[in-house]
């Protein structure tokens, strides 16, 4: 249960009395508490920086409205049974608070200090009294009716000033196609789970063009710099130019549309956008107009070479900098006006000219100027991923360097993958600028159940206990999104707390909202995969989908797992045992699915390892039968499976990027997009399989046509007696990869099939297997 206090409801009490009460609720005892609300300043040479400045935008009418019409969107005329008001002095000038009670008719009075910290109050009050869940995946919304009293007032508040989310590549990884009202289902999610610090980053190609043409570029420049939109993250961070290119002018068209609605709807829902700023990432042609600027051409990036990347740097100390920074910035607030709170990224994946602590805080300094020059209350947000990603360059004089060529408490670090690599403790506390303690969870957008549930529990609160802390917030900063629901609710919630959650009680009430069923096997199940796969304690272990599964075969793949298959399986076989009257049940249904293929993903490693060893051991029968099984049977049946699960559809994604396209040249470029990014991940899979997905239709046409290759050669090879060369094959499979991103074949964005039907056959013929192989 988040943060709850009871007011002297009884009036016997001083009206702010704090004490502590148990509250029942299905069984289970939640502590209740209240908690310790302060502000943050920072100071500078005696003088005190605040950041007291970021804060809500729209009036309090505006914001009211906004959850009133957010209650409809979610919940429909049962929206009236709720009296909302937002009143900024509820917090008091200090962070967000929402008061919840009961009202005549059998309605809920809720008051929020904030349009987000209302959404939170009441969603909170869905889940906790109502046993209702909004998810990525499903919702579960079966409101009692009357709706549950509140006794005396309910008290839902947080310690953290900000509540971030997302990263810049979430926007490439997974919302790259989305329409308006794919976003607004996004906010209304954003605003009911506590969300009020959002990266906004739709539309700001269209800006960069026009200050690029006003200096003197022409469109060949900036068709040769802009990426197509399934690559702009790395475009805009400087790793890649051109590759899936050039941008269509409908696209910036159609992406200025979405910013506008998109910022409009958060802000009048009460949350700070972030915008982009100026990096220093330029066109190669600047270089032809001002001959004379210090620019500087990278080192290649990942595993590609200068035909797409090798980006040019404009050195921050450049006056050029500052020119086409202040522009870029006056276009931008100018056309999307501002919250004051702007991100980019220097050094992201780059190694800068130099280590000199000098040369870095210049740099910083004149990055966060160009800010400045325009709006001089900018905020920079800045990813330390830079820290963590590159250890060797990054020691304590280079990156106190960075962090202090920005006055202290201007500067705000997301702590990126803090939940694995912290670097607040390494940093103390960022020497001294505020940072948000956030979780990344997810790389690539990849399927597959992952979480560091008992990390994501303690972490944010060790952060707060850290000697001289600087946190100012909780963040969700992952690369893609649209999985493992489970993980997302808890992290949001505990910005909502005093302390950690106890994780058993918390997911068992968690199963009991998901399906709105308190079936023993549910909470059972999940109480299973919290202590397995949800709970990876590996150090620095980065959820990258690992399984040879999704990866192209070799005779040299990883099988490791970082939790125990057989609790795995039991959760499986108790989904199972209550699957057929819950199946139509959205959440159940996927979940359902989601631990299925979890399980066959399993399965697969088991059956690689039989080939593998049956093909060094020259065993041709087994290889036959093992090969034969994974190629023929589970394959097949998994891509079933995820056919029949909505959320499980190559088909969506691709119809979504289609949906974007105004001619038949755009489809085709938008369809190129969508399929190499999960696929090859450049021209020569130079990212290889980095964002896999296992979906419905992929699984048929990519990785089974992979597997069934690499079988085929293996029995070739051991029947002729010929060794396998794995840079043979690999030519051979890239083939098979690069036919699958052009083959313009149509997928079903609508599900078929029963999945019960095929969950009961899957279940009933690789259970029993599975059980065989843990011996």
């Amino acid at each position: 249960m988040c943060c709850i206090v009871l007011l002297g409801c009884t009036g016997c009490l001083p009206q702010m009395t704090l004490f502590k009460m148990t509250y029942n609720l299905q069984h289970y005892s939640l502590s209740i508490s209240l908690l310790v609300i302060f502000a943050v300043t920072f100071s500078v040479d005696g003088e005190f920086l605040s950041l007291d400045h970021l804060k809500p935008q729209a009036s309090d009418k505006i914001q009211t409205r906004a959850v009133a019409d957010l209650l409809k969107r979610l919940i429909g005329n049962r929206a009236r049974e709720f009296k909302v008001l937002v009143d900024r002095t509820l917090a008091n000038g200090s962070v967000d608070v929402c008061e919840l009670r009961s009202a005549s008719n059998n309605r809920i009075a809720a008051t929020g200090s904030t349009g987000v910290a209302l959404a939170t109050g009441i969603y909170n009050y869905l889940k906790y009294f109502c046993n209702c869940h909004v998810s990525w995946s499903g919702s579960q919304l079966n409101i009692p009716q009357p709706l549950p009293a509140v006794t005396g007032v309910l008290r839902i508040s947080t310690q953290h000033r900000f509540r971030y989310y997302q990263n810049v590549c979430t926007q490439s990884y997974s919302t790259v196609w989305w329409d308006w009202p794919r976003w607004e289902q996004e906010i209304d999610w954003m605003a009911l789970n506590g969300i009020n610090l959002p990266l906004a980053f739709n539309g700001q190609e269209a800006l960069w063009q026009e200050v690029y043409l006003s200096l003197g570029l022409n469109q060949t420049d900036l068709d040769d710099f802009f990426t197509g939109p399934a690559f702009l993250a790395w475009n805009r961070m400087g790793n890649l130019f051109q590759w899936g290119g050039p941008l269509p002018q409908s696209w910036h068209t159609k992406q200025l549309y979405l910013q506008y609605k998109i910022l409009g709807r958060m802000r009048a829902l009460g949350m700070m956008p972030v915008l982009p700023a100026f990096s220093g990432n330029v066109p190669q042609a600047i270089t032809r107009l001002f001959p004379q600027a210090n620019v500087t051409k990278l080192n290649p990036w990942s595993h590609f070479n200068c035909s797409y990347s090798c980006a040019y740097v404009l050195d921050p100390r450049d006056p050029l900098f500052q020119r086409i920074g202040g522009l870029f910035m006056s276009e931008l607030v100018k056309l999307f006006g501002t919250d004051h709170i702007y991100n980019t990224d220097t050094f992201n994946e780059m190694t800068p000219a130099s280590p000199d602590p000098a040369y870095l805080s210049a740099v910083s300094s004149s990055v966060y100027s160009a800010m400045t020059s325009v709006d001089p209350q900018a905020i920079w947000l800045m990813q330390g991923w830079l820290f963590v990603h590159d250890v060797v360059f990054w020691k304590p004089a280079q990156i106190k360097a960075l962090l202090h060529g920005v006055p202290i408490g201007r500067m705000i670090v997301l702590d990126l993958f803090a939940e694995t690599a912290p670097a607040f403790s390494s940093t103390q506390s960022f020497y001294g600028q505020p940072f948000i303690w956030c979780m990344l969870h997810n790389f690539g957008g990849n399927s597959g159940l992952f979480g560091t549930v008992e990390s994501i529990n303690m972490g944010p609160f060790e952060a707060l206990q850290y000697p001289n802390s600087t946190l100012v917030g909780l963040g969700m900063a992952p690369e893609g999104i649209e999985q493992n629901p489970v993980v997302y609710e808890l992290m949001s919630e505990l910005a909502w707390r005093k302390e950690p959650v106890n994780l058993g009680k918390w997911v068992s009430l968690y199963a009991a909202r998901r399906y709105g069923n308190t079936t023993e096997n549910l909470a059972t199940a999940w109480k299973l995969l919290f202590r397995s796969v949800y709970n990876c304690t590996v150090p620095h272990y980065k959820n990258h989908n690992h399984s040879p599964l999704v990866h192209r075969p070799s005779l040299r793949m990883s099988t490791d797992v970082w939790y125990d298959p057989r609790d795995l399986y039991e959760a499986w076989r108790l989904l199972y045992e209550v699957a057929q009257p819950l199946v139509s049940v959205e959440t159940f249904r996927h979940d359902l699915v989601d631990v299925t293929r979890q399980a066959l993903q399993l399965l697969t490693a088991e059956f690689y390892r039989e080939i593998r060893d049956a093909f060094q051991s020259q065993k041709l029968p087994e290889l036959l039968t093992a090969g034969g099984v994974l190629v023929y049977d589970l394959l097949p049946e998994l891509d079933q499976l995820l056919s029949s699960e909505s959320h499980f559809l190559l088909g969506v994604w691709l119809e979504r990027a289609h949906s974007l396209a105004l001619s038949e040249q755009e489809m085709q470029q938008y369809d190129f997009n969508a399929r190499n990014q999960i696929t090859l991940w450049g021209p020569e899979g130079n990212i290889l399989d980095y964002a896999s997905k296992e979906w419905g239709g992929l699984m048929e046409d990519y990785y089974s046509q992979r597997w069934s290759l690499f079988v085929n050669t293996l029995v070739e090879c051991l029947d002729r007696g010929w060794p396998f060369k794995q840079e043979t094959f690999n030519k051979a499979v890239f083939q098979v990869e690069k036919g699958f991103v052009f083959n313009q074949r149509k997928y079903p964005s609508k599900p078929h099939g029963d999945t019960y039907d095929i969950v009961n056959r899957i279940f009933l013929k690789y259970y029993p297997q599975a059980l065989k192989r843990l011996n």
